[in-house]
């Protein structure tokens, strides 16, 4: 009896050990896959190209059209509680800016998202994100400032603007000039690639 409960416990961690580890994705529409097949956009991509490289992580997309930063806070709790990240990849903040939202709670909700990842042992790599020029010099540079501080405040890894030279070309863009099209999504994947390879280790 003894041994046989012995081989149990032993079985039990060997599959504790074999898990995949966890990366999340919490963002908005650009990494939701706005008007495309969910597997044709960039994290879908980015997991391929974590397979190559023989990664035993397993991405779960909890992105979500049209979310806030304050929508990610409301469920960070929820998903670090079932999924138990190993990574989390913050892409938020965009609707933020493009509802005029102020920057300064942005911050505030990027921030305690990063920290409740951090407490549970979780590792943030954030994105960061513009909003177009008509919103006003001081606005634009007040709201794209917000990463680069976050990123020195709370001493996480950031991805300059993830839709750099892409959103003002016309080849990679959707209709309605705010979502990548399909053409683009490898190049995101390729862009969060080298920042979340070295998170990996």
């Amino acid at each position: 009896m003894f041994r046989l409960l012995f081989f149990m416990v032993i079985s039990l961690l060997s599959l504790q050990t074999m898990a995949e580890p966890v990366i999340v994705v919490l963002g908005d529409s650009i990494s939701a896959a706005y008007g495309l097949p969910l597997e044709q956009g960039w994290v879908s991509l980015l997991q391929k190209k974590l397979l190559a490289h023989h990664s035993r992580y397993n991405i779960n997309n909890a992105s979500i059209s049209g979310e806030t930063s304050a929508g990610g806070l409301a469920r960070i709790d929820d998903i670090l509680r079932t999924q138990k990240p190993s990574i989390v990849l913050l892409e938020l903040g965009a609707n933020d800016g493009l509802r005029g939202l102020s920057a300064i709670e942005m911050k505030n909700n990027l921030a305690e998202i990063t920290r409740r990842a951090q407490n549970i042992g979780a590792k943030v790599l954030l994105l960061s994100m513009k909003i177009p020029p008509n919103y006003g010099k001081r606005y634009v540079e007040m709201f794209y400032s917000v990463y680069p501080q976050l990123a020195k405040q709370l001493n996480i890894t950031l991805v300059p603007f993830l839709l750099e030279d892409i959103a003002l070309d016309k080849d990679l863009m959707q209709a309605d000039g705010l979502h990548p099209n399909e053409n683009a999504q490898a190049t995101l994947a390729k862009k969060v690639e080298p920042y979340l390879l070295p998170l990996l280790q």
